[in-house]
């Protein structure tokens, strides 16, 4: 809980942070992959939007309560929530000194609700943005206040055009597969059952052996834990089966095979981490020259989405589709919905008269 001193008073506006930087186009070419290389070296490189002193430790302590380890988000999503926490932080700042919010944000619910809704108008006219990255700016702040004890903020989510999930289309599908059949068998066993069994990339690493299942015939993939405890059996792809055998055979000379129970496990013999799951992945798909997702660089969440869209427009049964990736059916709808290119071809057929 936040205290009732504000640590906002006499703070001064941070400097601006820099522009965001364009989407790479997708593509092998040297040329393309240069540029990938060069994208990614700037944003190791690139530094944190700055915060006034008395906002610093307001963000660690928020930074250490979301990574701390077992949570239920992610490690692509806890970077990304820190990252927008602290552009709010930093906006908030600037917006205090100079008039635009008054009172204390980080303490008083209704300070903090002109905050937010402040803050999704900046958003809005001054930075541009589209409104889904707007309402997922304000998915981050309703966690940063959840975790002060606050609660989320009153304010009111940007009109969203209904969209269906980024997915990869069949030729980045084939480009995806065979770059990890070329990867290490365990980051081959990790991407086949993301793509295969479409599960998320916390509940990959949480996979156990006896998580496993491979009869005679078939098999299955138990996901215990999923989103929301949801627990689900998801039968194996022929395919996946056969790379998940041959990785039990090559786990058993691992260290930590014969005490731990994890499915992946890491060079000291633990459970793989989901930011170390998330970094093999990026690694075939860099490969492969899949620049997906957000500024341009690959999410493993594609994978799961590429998943659910191949069932639904081949016909699976909506309730099935949910059921297998552990989706509500209201989320597992978005998978029929059309797509970028879908409004592409629609535009292209059109009569012209030449």
């Amino acid at each position: 809980m936040a205290s009732d001193t504000s640590p906002l008073a006499g703070s001064q506006p941070p400097p601006s942070a820099s522009a965001t930087s364009r989407r790479l186009p997708g593509g092998a070419t040297p040329q393309a992959q240069q540029q990938r290389e060069e994208r990614r070296e700037r944003r190791r490189g690139a530094r944190p939007t700055p915060l006034p002193q008395a906002l610093q430790a307001v963000f660690a302590a928020y930074e250490r309560d979301l990574a701390q380890p077992g949570g239920p988000l992610d490690a692509d999503t806890v970077r990304v929530y820190a990252s927008r926490v602290r552009q709010y932080l930093a906006w908030l700042a600037a917006a205090l000194a100079d008039g635009t919010v008054a009172g204390d944000p980080l303490t008083d619910p209704g300070a903090r609700d002109r905050a937010a809704r402040g803050y999704r108008t900046h958003l809005q006219t001054v930075l541009k943005r589209k409104p889904a990255t707007i309402n997922a700016h304000l998915t981050a702040v309703d966690d940063f206040y959840r975790r002060r004890g606050l609660g989320p903020a009153a304010a009111e989510r940007a009109d969203v055009p209904p969209a269906a999930p980024r997915a990869l289309d069949e030729r980045d599908q084939l480009r995806l597969l065979r770059e990890a059949g070329r990867a290490p068998l365990r980051d081959k066993a990790i991407a086949f059952t993301a793509f295969y069994a479409g599960t998320r990339i916390s509940e990959t690493t949480n996979l156990d052996t006896g998580d496993v299942r491979l009869p005679a015939r078939n098999g299955q993939l138990i996901v215990r834990h999923g989103k929301n405890g949801r627990y689900r059996e998801v039968p194996l792809h022929p395919r996946l089966r056969t790379v998940l055998e041959e990785w039990l055979r090559e786990r058993a000379g691992w260290r930590g095979a014969d005490t731990e129970p994890a499915l992946f496990l890491n060079r000291r013999g633990g459970r793989l981490s989901t930011r170390s799951a998330h970094t093999a992945l990026r690694a075939i798909a860099d490969a492969a020259g899949l620049p997906l997702g957000r500024d341009g660089a690959f999410t493993p969440r594609v994978l799961r989405h590429t998943a659910g869209t191949v069932m639904t427009r081949q016909g699976t049964d909506i309730v099935i589709v949910a059921e297998l990736l552990g989706h509500t059916l209201e989320t597992a709808r978005r998978y029929g919905l059309p797509t970028h290119h879908d409004r592409q071809k629609a535009i292209e057929r059109l009569t012209t008269d030449e």
